[in-house]
């Protein structure tokens, strides 16, 4: 009877953190409220986000915007729509997702990030270079 016990306890708490690593998946507007980001879960379980609508996707010419400030310079004609910009965030367990990296197509710079969600339909996105101190947190909202 114990280790039936011990079993279901063992399943349950595995039915519940696998659940609240999901919550992060879906749409999400940058704090800007320019962009969508929409973060899934990867082929090796780690989370990434991509650019999947832009307020003004075309540049003062009426041609899609690209990436010129990237430091690949095989990159920088691709487009930001579509772009990936989060990649590889590991839910750590306590609805906190570490050890990714953020790119910045504005910038052209690419960041360590920690995201931490706030409510349902509320996260934090911290980008940051060497220590965490140091570095930025962006407010973003689900997509309702």
């Amino acid at each position: 009877m114990k280790k039936i016990t011990l079993i279901l306890f063992g399943l349950l708490l595995n039915t519940l953190i696998f659940s609240q690593s999901h919550q992060i998946e879906g749409e999400w507007f940058n704090e800007e409220k320019d962009a969508i980001i929409t973060i899934e879960k990867g082929s090796d379980n780690s989370y990434f986000g991509k650019i999947t609508w832009m307020k003004f996707p075309n540049d003062e010419n009426g041609n899609p915007k690209t990436d010129p400030l990237n430091d690949d310079e095989n990159l920088r004609s691709r487009s930001r729509l579509g772009m990936k910009i989060m990649y590889d965030f590991v839910y750590d367990g306590e609805e906190e997702w570490d050890d990714g990296e953020i790119y910045d197509p504005k910038s052209g710079n690419t960041y360590s990030g920690t995201i931490n969600m706030i409510s349902k339909n509320r996260l934090n996105l911290r980008g940051y270079v060497g220590i965490s101190w140091f570095g930025r947190t962006s407010h973003w909202t689900r997509k309702l």
